[in-house]
């Protein structure tokens, strides 16, 4: 048996803020950032998690993931995978943290960062994929990973059961799809980000189509004069008439009256969605949002920063949103993935996740995959920026306009050492990049 001796924590940062990638009309100058943990056992195994963040405050989650790892230190793995659901509880249990954060906030991703690393950890002891972990299950199993408190007026696990065993005929040929790399069609950000000039998009857009991509996503928010230039250039590379699908997201800029006008003055544009267009919290307000685009042929997502299946339970049966964008980890890991996918299945909403930041990539290939071969059997995009891949040992890669399905054993975020002690914040002198000359653009401009 495997037992969890300690948990690391690691502040990564990544200095995006230096070429604007990762801008918005929220979010001017981010540093992609990893709160990240290392389980170790008294095996040869050990299990990485992390969540994500874009820079200051990076180090109060992690010093909520090292209070919340305690409750794991000295558990046997074996105990805390058979029953996932009562594990999930355990963790989100404790008065004290739960005062200070139930279910949501910096607690809650923290959670999400720590029960990534037990699924990490678990599959490399079964030597498998995380998504292939859950595929392997049987729908009962599948379940039983969830804590359903909460949720039981939007579906039961008796509901839950019997979608899954529906979907169970077509699974052996979605299965063979995941292994012919044909699971998960990819889409791009990595053109849009707002802090880029018009050269910079057009050329990236021009890229990506070469490569496959036929759904693009561009930052809008800043001005409609500014968005209409911006879009008119994005149609005119990818066109109206060859398939090519345009998204945009606001990041929480606008307020509901706000957002409805806006996006009608954006509409000849055709976007599949229009992305946070409010606050997140607001489910009447994204209703309302909806109902008044929906005439324009703009649909609306969300989720990105939706904190729990709770706030989903609401966004979903309420009919408020048209795509459910799951984050791999702001909400508390793959247990409660698990269960919003279960909620989108039931009301029809399809699953797009958000994926746009260093290790959601990784994750997420995970999570579409279970989606389309385990819950909802249909093919749907995932989000690709193409950065940082290059410090995770096992990195998502784009074929062809689709994700390749991981096959490594785990849940792909372990990053490589050397990349952890050349990025940690504030790091040591002499090996962490905060402390050169290069940071101090950063540094002294108190952007992290």
């Amino acid at each position: 048996m495997v037992t969890i001796t300690r948990a690391t924590t690691r502040d990564v940062r990544f200095p995006t803020s230096l070429d604007k990638t990762g801008s918005d009309a929220m979010n001017a100058a981010g540093d992609y950032s990893a709160a990240y943990v290392i389980l170790h056992t008294d095996s040869e195994h050990s299990g990485h998690g992390m969540t994500f963040t874009i820079g200051r405050g990076n180090e109060i989650v992690c010093s909520a993931i090292a209070v919340l790892s305690e409750r794991v230190k000295g558990k046997k793995l074996e105990e805390l995978v058979a029953d996932w659901g009562k594990t999930w509880r355990y963790l989100v249990s404790d008065s004290h943290l739960r005062w200070i954060g139930p279910e949501k906030g910096v607690i809650h991703l923290a959670l999400g960062s720590l029960v990534n690393a037990i699924w990490d950890l678990w599959a490399k002891v079964l030597g498998k994929p995380v998504w292939r972990i859950v595929a392997d299950m049987s729908p009962e199993d599948f379940v039983k990973c969830i804590d359903f408190r909460y949720i039981t007026d939007a579906i039961t696990p008796e509901e839950a059961i019997a979608m899954l065993k529906k979907e169970e005929p077509g699974k052996a040929q979605r299965m063979k799809d995941a292994e012919a790399n044909r699971a998960v069609p990819a889409y791009t950000t990595s053109a849009g980000w707002l802090g880029y000039g018009e050269d910079k998009m057009k050329g990236l857009l021009q890229e990506t189509l070469s490569k496959g991509y036929r759904h693009f996503k561009l930052k809008v928010g800043t001005s409609v004069e500014q968005d209409r230039k911006r879009l008119t250039i994005a149609r005119d590379v990818i066109g109206y008439d060859k398939g090519n699908i345009l998204m945009v997201d606001a990041n929480q800029v606008w307020s509901v009256p706000e957002a409805i006008e806006y996006m009608k003055q954006l509409a000849d544009f055709k976007p599949w969605f229009i992305e946070e267009p409010t606050s997140p919290d607001d489910v009447f307000g994204h209703k309302a949002i909806r109902e008044a685009l929906k005439p324009y042929g703009i649909g609306v997502a969300t989720g990105e920063m939706c904190q729990n299946r709770v706030i989903f339970k609401q966004l979903i049966a309420q009919g408020a949103i048209d795509i459910c964008q799951i984050d791999a980890c702001r909400m508390g890991g793959v247990n409660e993935v698990l269960a919003v996918l279960l909620i989108a299945k039931k009301y029809g909403v399809p699953i797009v996740p958000h994926s746009g930041g260093v290790g959601l990539p990784e994750y997420t290939q995970h999570l579409s995959t279970i989606d389309y071969v385990v819950v909802s059997g249909k093919l749907s995009v995932l989000e690709y920026v193409d950065h940082l891949h290059e410090h995770f040992f096992h990195p998502a890669v784009i074929k062809d306009g689709y994700y390749t399905t991981p096959t490594d054993a785990g849940y792909s975020v372990e990053m490589r050492p050397e990349s952890m002690d050349r990025y940690e914040f504030p790091g040591k002198e002499g090996v962490s990049w905060w402390r050169s000359e290069e940071a101090k653009p950063i540094l002294e401009g108190d952007r992290i």
